[in-house]
């Protein structure tokens, strides 16, 4: 059988996962070429955070190195991102000049860092934190600096400002809402959460509006001839002067005037899907290029697309399980085989913030029609929270105690009525299944 020839562009975790689905599904069926805008092999990206905190190396997170793609003949071309797509001649163009053909394309070329555009944002020393070269800045940054300022107070920002903390530096985290993590914490176990990295030493800034990031300047040196400035202007009032120059970030000004200094200043406040190259070719997007239950695009079937630049029925994901489920289904119709359809995701988040231990899932809010059952150990630092509606677990809070989190959430999407054991819900799996206990005890 001839081969086909399958392009990938984009070298990230979703796109390699398709990869090695497609590989074991069909490893014959395909050539096939990868394009990476990072000049590596692919890594683990959920592990920048132990890298950045001196816990690992890079090394220690790259899960496919060269020798993977040379060992499964596919070509590699790292650090030459493809610009531009013709559908017509089912051919990809790189940055390079490189052009490849294609019988089916898979677009994984994930999520961007989203940046505030605020004055000064594009002050040296001003950086994202989304891959290795952003934590090599932060590291070189740690050695030479000693203030810190990381906006957002997000998982992504609480990992940032711990490991910059590991590093020696002053850092305070600056967040625009009244609690930490408000898309996987309701507000107690968000204020137990700040209470605890407070203790770590990191501070904290909520409600807090960034409206300019200022720069120190460096005035000319002594042997440069500069005419006198003239006398300023009432609007040129706070602008530096003609004859000096933005060095590097000093300080985060708010909206109410205040400022804190910082040589550093980490924008960790959200992403955006990657899908430019997608709209540039003419392909259906909307929110982010959007795709059917195969993961085809809807306007070229020979092209498919995994990962943080989807939209699928109107959502997008940007956590690795449902990256993952996308990458059996696309891999599935690749290879020939297209019984399966992907629904969709619900998604749970367990999460390690420094040491600490945080389970969500679902409605973790709730609302007028449904219940909630508390169970709150200060002394253990112990939180839970289950949501509840007719009878049925609809969303979860864990902090601190998080093992039953994965029954919780199993519970939420077989839709298992709970009222047999509802009193014993909060206790967790082992009092609510006599079996459970049983098998635990003896293992």
């Amino acid at each position: 059988m001839n081969r086909q020839r399958l392009v990938v562009v984009g070298n990230g975790m979703a796109g390699i996962r398709t990869v090695e689905e497609v590989l074991k599904l069909a490893p014959d069926r395909f050539d096939i070429t990868v394009f990476g805008a990072e000049p590596h092999g692919n890594y683990n990206r959920i592990l920048l955070s132990p890298v950045l905190a001196g816990e690992k190396k890079f090394d220690d997170i790259v899960t496919h190195p060269r020798e993977w793609y040379a060992q499964n003949a596919i070509t590699l071309h790292a650090g030459d991102p493809v610009v531009s797509i013709d559908r017509k001649r089912r051919a990809v163009k790189s940055r390079d000049g490189l052009e490849v053909p294609y019988d089916r394309l898979l677009l994984a070329t994930g999520s961007k860092p989203f940046v505030i555009p605020v004055p000064g944002h594009q002050l040296p020393g001003v950086i994202a934190f989304r891959d290795i070269n952003d934590v090599e800045l932060m590291l070189t940054a740690a050695r030479d600096h000693k203030k810190a300022i990381v906006i957002g107070g997000g998982l992504l920002g609480l990992e940032a400002a711990n490991g910059l903390m590991r590093q020696g530096m002053d850092v305070t985290v600056v967040h625009v809402m009244d609690s930490l993590m408000e898309r996987q914490l309701d507000k107690p176990a968000a204020g137990l959460l700040k209470t605890a990295l407070e203790k770590r030493g990191l501070r904290f800034l909520l409600e807090a509006n960034t409206a300019e990031i200022v720069g120190a300047l460096t005035p000319p040196s002594a042997s440069q001839t500069v005419p006198p400035s003239p006398a300023p202007r009432a609007r040129d009032e706070g602008r530096p002067p003609a004859d000096a120059c933005l060095d590097r970030v000093r300080a985060v000004r708010f909206k109410d005037g205040s400022e804190i200094e910082a040589d550093l200043v980490v924008m960790a406040v959200g992403i955006r899907p990657n899908f430019d190259l997608a709209k540039n070719a003419g392909l259906h997007c909307e929110r982010a290029l959007v795709v059917d239950d195969s993961l085809q695009s809807l306007s070229d079937p020979r092209v498919y697309a995994v990962g943080e630049c989807v939209q699928h029925r109107k959502n997008t994901y940007g956590l690795v399980a449902p990256l993952y489920e996308q990458a059996r289904v696309c891999a599935a119709h690749l290879a020939g085989l297209g019984h399966r359809r992907y629904p969709g995701s619900v998604t749970s988040t367990k999460l390690k913030v420094t040491g600490i231990d945080l389970f969500s899932a679902g409605d973790f809010i709730g609302g007028p029609d449904t219940e909630d059952q508390v169970f709150r150990d200060p002394r253990r630092g112990v939180y839970k929270r289950l949501v509840l509606r007719d009878s049925r677990v609809v969303g979860a809070v864990l902090y601190g105690e998080v093992k039953d989190g994965p029954w919780y959430f199993e519970l939420m999407q077989k839709g298992t009525n709970i009222a047999a054991f509802r009193a014993r819900l909060l206790f967790g799996r082992a009092y609510c299944e006599p079996s459970t206990a049983t098998t635990e005890q003896a293992a």
